[in-house]
């Protein structure tokens, strides 16, 4: 015959046998993230992204035999009064090649929502930029990003784009199917 005092130290033996198997599983599933290799943040001065600032990162140590993927990545709060953001991307080779970009990405749907992640007021949108890209030579290679922002029927690009708190960008290594 089994005490109350065995049922309970068995009891609370499996709990925590439970706990902490979930515990281990979650900690494996969230902090395993393999595939990004280099990712880097740059603020906007005051939350505004001024027509002349070119964001510029620097990367290398690649493997040359290697596919990635390559993300421009741009937190926004509610200010941002638009629901597209228009950018120019250019990367610079080691080599002296450069590819320049004109970009269009989508920031809200049509009723206004934002897309992208977070909660509370900053949104962090994870944009398409190159897909399955080898970087064939070993050295330094720059990534430029500006705003390309127009107002209808305007010439001249918006000075100051507010609402726009970071921008960023994230190359993961291609994972083919």
């Amino acid at each position: 015959m089994r005490t109350k005092r065995e049922g309970i130290t068995k009891k609370g033996s499996q709990e925590t046998h439970r706990f902490l198997v979930l515990s281990l599983v979650l900690l494996f599933v969230f902090s395993c993230n393999t595939t990004i290799v280099k990712t880097n943040y740059k603020s906007t001065e005051n939350g505004a992204w001024l027509k002349d600032s070119i964001v510029q990162f620097t990367f290398s140590e690649l493997d040359s035999t290697a596919q990635y993927n390559m993300f421009i990545n741009i937190r926004n709060d509610q200010s941002y009064a638009y629901n597209n953001l228009f950018l120019i991307a250019e990367l610079n080779f080691p080599s002296g090649e450069s590819v320049r970009d004109t970009l269009e990405y989508e920031m809200a749907m049509p009723d206004g929502t934002w897309l992208g992640k977070g909660y509370g007021s900053i949104k962090e949108n994870k944009l398409w930029y190159k897909e399955n890209i080898v970087f064939p030579t070993s050295g330094v290679y720059t990534l430029q990003v500006s705003h390309a922002m127009r107002t209808n029927g305007s010439v001249d690009g918006i000075v100051s784009l507010k609402g726009i708190t970071d921008v960023g960008f994230e190359i993961e290594k291609s994972i083919l199917k």
